[in-house]
């Protein structure tokens, strides 16, 4: 048994939790959610790219291989009791919102912005989020960095952002997620390019910086009064309630710059230690589910201990 973590937050490491039947083979691994049934569903770059496994990580079913090329970030809504799912599309460069059986119901390319966009191939989107009054947040983490707003029916609103380091400018928007733990909603974007998170209210003004003990964070999930990230460069983040550390898990210093990362041998793939983390997720348990951005598909299941 491999065990991470200290005090509350010690976990027991389950090596290769997702397993596949002959035929099904994850590609990188780049969003995680978990459903109303306790299904965890992972988006990969493969024909399965809609995989769902149980708990145990015993795969049920997928679909969605028109995403085989451009699997990215995954978000799950309860909208009017409805549970669906926003899928990213590097590929494609464009967002889709679909149900959990894998109906479309709607797909957006870059927005009509000729002073941003160029050509609709600009457009990368890496993650969404929705906010508890109807807004849908999409980061353009690829293409232009800015973050764009829409209806949960697809019709957009507005933009903001925009190239650099100062207060309100952004660098690969990579991950965003509507914070509810404290007063009025705020947008937490994973700044990636500067190192940082960046806090916006709803309606895109600037109100707060994160900086310490940032790396490379790619989304969030919130779990209770905390919030939990996956940082690419080896290790997953816990923040309280006020952005302060609680915990590194999984910490590999130095990963990034091993040969041919994050795609390193097997065998240099230790129990205890994550290589490049890109999506979480955290069941009623307390359990964390990290993807990590590894061609061949890494998915560890974090037991709470």
């Amino acid at each position: 048994m491999t065990l991470i973590g200290s005090g509350s937050h010690t976990y027991e490491w389950v090596d290769g939790w997702a397993k596949t039947p002959s035929g099904v083979a994850l590609g990188y691994t780049h969003g995680i959610v978990i459903d109303s049934l306790g299904r965890v569903i992972v988006h990969n770059q493969s024909k399965d790219a809609v995989a769902f496994f149980d708990r145990e990580g015993d795969f049920l079913s997928s679909w969605g291989e028109e995403f085989a090329a451009g699997a990215h970030g995954l978000y799950l809504s309860v909208e009017d009791g409805i549970e669906y799912l926003y899928l990213s599309d590097n590929a494609r460069h464009a967002v889709f919102k679909a149900t959990l059986d894998g109906t479309i119901l709607w797909e957006r390319g870059a927005p009509d912005l000729p002073d941003v966009y160029a050509s609709p191939d600009q457009y990368t989107p890496t993650d969404v989020a929705v906010s508890p009054d109807g807004r849908v947040f999409v980061g353009d983490g690829y293409g232009k960095p800015y973050v764009h707003i829409y209806t949960t029916s697809g019709d957009y609103i507005k933009s903001f952002g925009g190239p650099g380091s100062e207060r309100g400018q952004l660098n690969s928007p990579h991950g965003v997620w509507v914070d509810t733990r404290r007063g009025a909603p705020r947008l937490l974007v994973a700044d990636r390019g500067n190192h940082r998170i960046q806090i916006f209210d709803l309606d895109g003004n600037s109100l707060e910086l994160v900086t310490d003990e940032q790396n490379m964070p790619c989304c969030f999930f919130q779990h209770g009064d905390e919030i939990v990230i996956p940082d690419l460069f080896g290790r997953v983040t816990i923040l309280d309630g006020d952005n302060k550390l609680v915990a590194h898990l999984g910490s590999n210093e130095g990963v990034w710059t091993w040969p041919g990362y994050p795609n390193i041998s097997r065998e240099k793939r230790v129990p205890g230690k994550f290589i490049s983390p890109h999506a979480v997720t955290v069941d009623s348990n307390g359990d964390i589910y990290v993807a990590e951005w590894i061609s061949d598909g890494r998915v560890t299941k974090l037991a709470k201990v």
